[in-house]
């Protein structure tokens, strides 16, 4: 899953420079499109350095805080992942150097971990199937 992580995370890069260009069709940044060459570059920059300065429809700043939703379900699997990495590993130890209580104590320790990674896989997969037609989308993901 790390280079699940590390490609929709480039995804979400993708999406939050393109945001400035998502507009609904009744949008005043189309009205600002249709003035002369100088006119629509000046529209474009500043819309470009602020979404939403030019533009009366919202979407772009919705786009901006959906992409900051999904990084956050991101954030959640790769902190409920280190967290099992870590607890796995003291298992791993107290396997090799614990008492029989201490090992229980982690085993469920992992198996709670395990299931918190768990809650997190399915909702960053389904993030990812959003994108299933962009390189580099692979199949298995979803699974």
């Amino acid at each position: 899953m790390d280079d699940l992580v590390q490609w929709l995370g480039e995804q979400l890069d993708e999406d939050a420079r393109a945001a400035s260009s998502w507009h609904t069709l009744d949008c005043d940044i189309h009205a600002y499109l249709q003035g002369d060459l100088d006119a629509v570059k000046a529209a474009m920059s500043m819309f470009h350095d602020a979404p939403g300065a030019v533009c009366d429809c919202g979407v772009p700043a919705r786009v901006l805080r959906e992409i900051d939703a999904k990084r956050r379900i991101l954030a959640r699997y790769v902190e409920a992942r280190t967290e099992r990495h870590g607890v796995r590993e003291r298992y791993r130890e107290a396997l090799a150097n614990g008492s029989d209580e201490h090992r229980m104590r982690l085993r469920q320790d992992l198996d709670d971990a395990t299931e918190r990674l768990a809650d997190h896989r399915d909702p960053v997969s389904d993030l990812a199937s959003v994108y299933a037609g962009r390189p580099g989308y692979r199949e298995e993901w979803p699974a």
